[in-house]
């Protein structure tokens, strides 16, 4: 075989003097000025030499559109869709941009959609990973004892915390809302705590939780705007809730506990992903609904609506208001490739440019075709280069104001060439290769 001792020992006195010879020119090389290319860009492109200051942080949420019109304005002040419910409000989920406002901030009783609360808080326990749904959740006497919609747990029966958030979320059972608060907390009143905690936290300045499930209490309020702040919250943090909430029908206990949800929507309202309902005499009915559908999702939210029917006939009707007249529009997806930039002084002569963060806006429908991207890059890209290091920025505006940035960074690492850097990498390359031929 050719690769014996005597040829090993003339292939590496051969890479050293090819690394000597490398390392004497790698103070005689050129720079070269990186030039950006726009030829596969879908939206109009304005290309900047000017170097962009590494220090500048870019926010990673998706951005909203800052303009409203008048008329927009007009009709949420107006109640253009004629509503007969106390409170309603529609937002974008994405962006939690309102779409339609009605009495959003008047304090109603929320009545069972307080147990979006109680999910929330559920699902954040469940991802951190404090508990599981493998967990067996046990029924207190407190639990068993609660009156209005449940599935009648007995005093010391188990459910694991999957069933339990099934119960809750599909037919709003109040003894396994309340087992949970207490299997999480030890016991209902420390649950609350939380919630009202919780409900600082994502600025719902509307709201006074006094229970974990609804039923009425002096002092127990929320607005419409509130119960869209901790819907989102829930849908876009834990997503897999929609395991739950998009259920029609099901069964607990071997079958012999059937289950049907009492939000109509999920049966008749093409997209529909939830997510609670609740009413009671004087709260009378609630309901935030979410739906998705051509990549846009929406939460409406209905509070003291005259009866069941305008309840979802008046959430269905925000719903489609939102999806007629808006859509929301990806401009920028995180860890795509951009192009191959050239590298001077570098071991390897390019790098590959990503996006850094997710840019999207929502916008009126037909708005997109004037969106324009100005793409900023520095001229000369000089090792070192380091994962993840901002090379420039991509700037996305409409009209002249601007909708939103991401920076443009480099993918892998790219060490400057000197007689360390090049050592290494020819004999790491050298290695691979007898690796390869063994």
């Amino acid at each position: 075989m050719w690769l014996n001792k005597k040829n090993i020992k003339r292939i590496s006195v051969c890479l050293i003097l090819l690394t000597i010879f490398m390392f004497s020119v790698v103070f005689a090389s050129e720079e070269t000025a990186y030039v950006w290319s726009s030829e596969s860009e879908p939206i109009s492109v304005q290309t900047s030499g000017n170097a962009v200051n590494n220090e500048q942080a870019i926010n990673n949420e998706t951005v909203e559109s800052k303009e409203t019109s008048a008329n927009e304005n007009s009709n949420m002040a107006n109640n253009s869709l004629n509503l007969e419910s106390g409170g309603a409000v529609l937002i974008e989920q994405t962006t939690g941009k309102i779409l339609y406002d009605h009495n959003m901030h008047e304090k109603l009783r929320p009545a069972s959609v307080t147990k979006v609360m109680s999910i929330l808080l559920i699902m954040r326990a469940v991802d951190s990973g404090q508990i599981t749904l493998e967990d067996r959740v046990p029924c207190s006497e407190n639990a068993a004892g609660m009156g209005g919609s449940q599935i009648w747990l007995e005093v010391g029966e188990e459910l694991t915390v999957d069933e339990m958030l099934k119960a809750i979320c599909v037919v709003s059972a109040n003894d396994c809302t309340v087992a949970m608060a207490e299997y999480l907390c030890g016991s209902e009143e420390a649950f609350v705590a939380k919630m009202n905690e919780t409900a600082k936290e994502l600025g719902m300045n509307d709201t006074t939780f006094k229970n974990c499930h609804g039923i009425d209490e002096e002092g127990h309020l929320t607005s419409a705007y509130d119960i869209a702040l901790m819907s989102r919250e829930l849908l876009n943090n834990h997503p897999t809730i929609l395991n739950y909430t998009t259920i029609w029908m099901d069964t607990l206990r071997d079958g012999k506990s059937e289950l049907v949800n009492t939000n109509k929507l999920i049966r008749n309202y093409k997209g529909a992903t939830g997510l609670k309902t609740g009413s009671t005499s004087v709260a009378l009915y609630n309901l935030s609904a979410s739906a998705t559908r051509d990549g846009m999702s929406l939460i409406a939210v209905i509070m003291k609506a005259p009866t069941t029917k305008i309840r979802f006939s008046e959430a269905q009707k925000l719903l489609d208001y939102g999806f007629n007249n808006y859509e929301y529009k990806s401009l920028a997806v995180k860890g795509n490739s951009l192009k191959e930039a050239e590298v001077t002084k570098g071991i390897t002569s390019s790098v590959n440019l990503i996006i850094e963060n997710d840019v999207g806006i929502l916008l009126k429908k037909g708005e997109d075709k004037d969106i324009t991207q100005t793409i900023n890059l520095e001229e000369n890209i000089t090792a070192p280069v380091y994962e993840g290091q901002k090379v420039g920025e991509i700037i996305y505006t409409l009209n002249g104001e601007e909708l939103g940035r991401t920076n443009i960074v480099a993918e892998k690492t790219v060490e400057k060439k000197t007689f360390f850097s090049i050592s290494a990498y020819v004999y790491m390359n050298w290695f691979n290769v007898l690796k390869d031929m063994k």
